[in-house]
């Protein structure tokens, strides 16, 4: 499942979010979702059919952990993109993979092709 892949997307930054769309697009993988808010993420994140999700750790301010809970309670792969990569994980996260913000599309391929492998 190297590309091909379905990913909900959860990023508050639309010039950011904009950014991490097309990188996936270029990997091969299609958005089916975007959130840029907790609510709109916890909607989607209980409804999308996806293959795994990409969350920013805050969302205006707000901790993804609601959304990171529901996705876990889902079995739906995810990993954190985050400007304090793994030290801005939020408590109880840490073991989670986590992406340092900003990354090059070779990063975000490996990142993926870990967490589906």
């Amino acid at each position: 499942m190297a590309s091909g892949s379905s990913v909900l997307l959860v990023e508050d930054e639309v010039l950011i979010r904009m950014m991490i769309a097309d990188m996936l697009d270029e990997l091969g993988h299609k958005v089916v979702a975007e959130a840029g808010s907790i609510d709109e993420a916890l909607r989607l994140a209980a409804n999308v059919d996806a293959d795994f999700a990409v969350l920013d750790v805050s969302l205006a301010g707000e901790r993804v952990t609601p959304v990171a809970d529901l996705l876990i309670a889902r079995n739906l792969p995810f990993f954190f993109a985050s400007g304090y990569g793994s030290n801005g994980l939020p408590d109880g996260y840490q073991h989670h993979a986590a992406l340092q913000k900003p990354f090059q599309m070779q990063s975000l391929a490996e990142m993926i092709e870990n967490m589906l492998a």
